[in-house]
């Protein structure tokens, strides 16, 4: 058999090919799926985050650029009645520190710089370095307040990366101790503590400002978001003359060192007017340092401590007396040998007077003529009297601390109990109480409102007392400086002066102690009121420790004193003994 033989030009024949597509529509499709549902979400967030929810990002935002610079404000300047600073400000300022940054920087690294920053600044160089790494995530803190000028100026320039320096305003006291009861103290915050500088804290210390500013990553300004000025605190002046203040502060001051008293406060009144033109205490302190301020000495012991007045308060007897008809200007008391029995206790005088007028028994401070006088008209009239020169009441100074005293209300009173009230046991004033009484008397029975802020308009008073029995009783108290009176000591050459002394035993526990109260209030000049006076001293020690003793120079230091500056003119009559 042959074999089939190919034609040479026959073609072989080719199996068919299957192409595949290179688009599989179904991925294609669920591609296009996923990518469209991953716009949406995005699309879906982001309309949630700038429509629907846009305060958080634009709080981030702001966080991280948008800063509020405090504009502090300058405290109001104090000044005295003749325009005197008693208190200003002066630029200081604050050293900061930024942990977070200097422990992210490795800048502790140089303690050469942070030993001079300690040193410069009085502090601990160690204390220093661990108060920065115990605070490590903090972004504030301060490292020294208040610091002058030239320490500011080397901080400055030591260029240590995380320190700043921040703006502030430090009080200043040009009057120091000699005022720093009245005026008082601000605290590191700039805001009063004690004495006028925190009773007027408001009116002194205004309004900050504010300035809203956008920085950029460099901590650049680049944007000016708003502004809002600051109110500058405005200026007090006060009634106080510096002047008198510092001779009234020097003579308490001597009068403590001399008799080793625990201390002493007197206050001086204008009697026409009510203002307070001295008010001094000792020991006092330094506002300027703050390592001094202790409480002890930073008390207004003329508005806080209260005291048996004594017999400062005979004379208000005497008028009392007079007014309700118990007493005219003729009578006459027979004090017998100065002992005098009440129920079943004795009423003594330290001198035997026997028949004495009023005047006399003023002059003489006689504890058993001014009981009798007590018992012989009622116990209303008696605490009326008190009541009416202030006894008991607040000042309306406005001073913070200031205590009322204690005015006694009960309503059964054994007579030994009227008797002792009436030379000045059983009732407690401060200085400015009984200063006060003694003003009204000085004027002549008006009550005047006291203010120790200068003010254009003046308070209106009220007649308390009877004009011409107030007349009398000033005469009375006139006589008490000349010879022979208990407070001879309290004159002051060349003017007509009418004081009274007072000494009391100080109570402890509910019970009298063995030390003492000695003090003196006056007024001055008799012929035409002036000025009233009140010189307590705390504790004197030793066997001089009456009030005409310890007390009555130191009135008339500085009433003399007083009447000098206000160029009050003497008493022709006096000028005529001379």
């Amino acid at each position: 058999m042959k074999s089939k033989k190919t034609k040479p030009n026959s073609k072989p024949e080719r199996k068919e090919e299957t192409n595949s597509p290179l688009l599989i529509r179904w991925r294609f499709y669920l591609v296009i799926f996923f990518v469209f549902v991953a716009f949406a979400a995005l699309v879906s967030r982001i309309a949630y985050i700038q429509v629907v929810e846009p305060g958080n990002l634009i709080h981030q935002g702001d966080i991280r650029s948008i800063r509020a610079k405090v504009l502090h404000s300058a405290r109001g300047i104090i000044y005295d009645r003749n325009g005197e600073p008693l208190a200003v400000s002066v630029p200081v300022d604050a050293v900061w520190a930024d942990p977070a940054t200097i422990i992210k920087d490795g800048d502790l690294k140089d303690l050469d710089r942070w030993y001079a920053l300690a040193d410069v600044l009085d502090l601990n160089r160690q204390e220093l370095v661990d108060k920065i790494k115990n605070n490590a995530k903090r972004r504030f803190i301060y490292i020294q307040r208040q610091v002058n000028p030239a320490m500011a100026n080397y901080v400055r320039e030591l260029k240590i990366k995380g320190i700043g320096l921040k703006h502030e305003s430090r009080r200043y006291y040009p009057a120091g101790e000699v005022s720093a009861h009245i005026v008082g103290v601000t605290g590191i915050d700039g805001h009063g503590l004690e004495g006028v500088e925190r009773s007027y804290d408001d009116w002194l210390t205004g309004e900050a400002g504010k300035r809203v500013i956008r920085k950029d990553r460099f901590g650049r300004v680049v944007e000016n978001i708003s502004l809002e000025k600051r109110q500058e605190g405005k200026p007090l002046t006060l009634t106080i003359d510096q002047r008198i203040q510092a001779i009234a502060y020097r003579a308490i001051k001597q009068v403590v060192a001399d008799y080793r008293a625990t201390s002493a406060s007197a206050v001086l009144i204008d009697v026409k007017t009510g203002a307070i033109l001295a008010m001094v205490n000792a020991p006092s302190y330094n506002p300027n340092n703050r390592s001094d301020l202790k409480s002890f000495n930073m008390r207004n012991r003329v508005i806080t401590d209260a005291f048996e007045p004594g017999s400062t308060v005979k004379p208000f007897v005497i008028l009392a007396a007079l007014d309700s008809g118990a007493a005219n200007p003729k009578t006459v008391i027979d004090t017998g040998n100065g002992v005098m029995r009440v129920g079943g206790s004795l009423v003594t005088d330290t001198e035997k007077v026997g028949k004495a007028d009023l005047t006399t028994i003023l002059q003489k401070s006689s504890n058993v003529g001014v009981a009798t006088l007590a018992l012989r008209m009622p116990i209303e009239t008696l605490l009326h009297m008190y009541s009416a020169a202030g006894f008991g009441e607040l000042s309306g100074l406005n001073l913070v601390g200031e205590t009322t005293g204690i005015f006694p209300n009960r309503r059964r009173w054994s007579k030994i109990e009227i008797a002792t009230l009436a030379f000045g046991y059983g009732l407690s004033v401060t200085p400015l109480q009984l200063a006060h009484a003694y003003a009204t008397l000085g004027n002549y029975g008006h009550y005047m409102p006291l203010h120790i802020v200068k003010t254009s308009h003046e308070a209106e008073g009220r007649q308390v007392f009877g004009h011409e029995n107030v007349r009398r009783v000033l005469k009375m108290l006139e006589a008490v400086t000349e010879p022979g009176g208990s407070a001879v000591r309290a004159a002051v050459p060349g003017y007509q002066v009418g004081a009274k002394t007072g000494t009391t035993r100080k109570a402890e526990n509910g019970e009298y102690s063995d030390e003492y109260f000695a003090y003196t209030a006056g007024i001055a000049p008799i012929s035409n009121p002036r000025l009233a006076l009140a010189v307590m001293v705390n504790e004197p020690q030793g066997d001089n420790y009456y009030g005409g003793t310890v007390a009555s120079p130191v009135f008339a230091k500085i009433m003399k004193g007083a009447l000098q500056i206000l160029n009050i003119p003497p008493d022709a009559k006096k000028e005529s003994d001379k």
